[in-house]
């Protein structure tokens, strides 16, 4: 029996696609790369991705993304932290991003 999908919270999983020069490369591989919150989980992410796109994610990697030391106007600051998720899909699913 298949589980029913929360959707009011497996949406806000998903925080934006990753659009990079590496992300489009992997898309050729099926693999697709999204900005996710600290606190999203591979399966989490795999039911955002199911009920947003409509496509069955074979397996997810999640990845953190650490803060960087950056120099702006001479003030010293940090980027954000956060994590990204790569979402491999079966041979002939495919998300369409933008």
């Amino acid at each position: 029996m298949k589980k029913k999908l929360n959707t009011s919270t497996d949406i806000f999983t998903l925080k934006s696609p990753r659009i990079t020069e590496k992300a489009s490369m992997l898309q050729e591989k099926n693999v697709f790369v999204f900005n996710v919150p600290l606190t999203a989980t591979k399966r989490s992410v795999a039911k955002a991705v199911e009920a947003q796109y409509k496509v069955h994610p074979v397996k997810v990697n999640m990845v953190r993304v650490l803060a960087k030391n950056v120099i702006v106007r001479n003030k010293a600051g940090k980027t954000n932290r956060g994590k990204k998720a790569y979402v491999f899909l079966k041979k002939g699913e495919t998300i369409k991003l933008v």
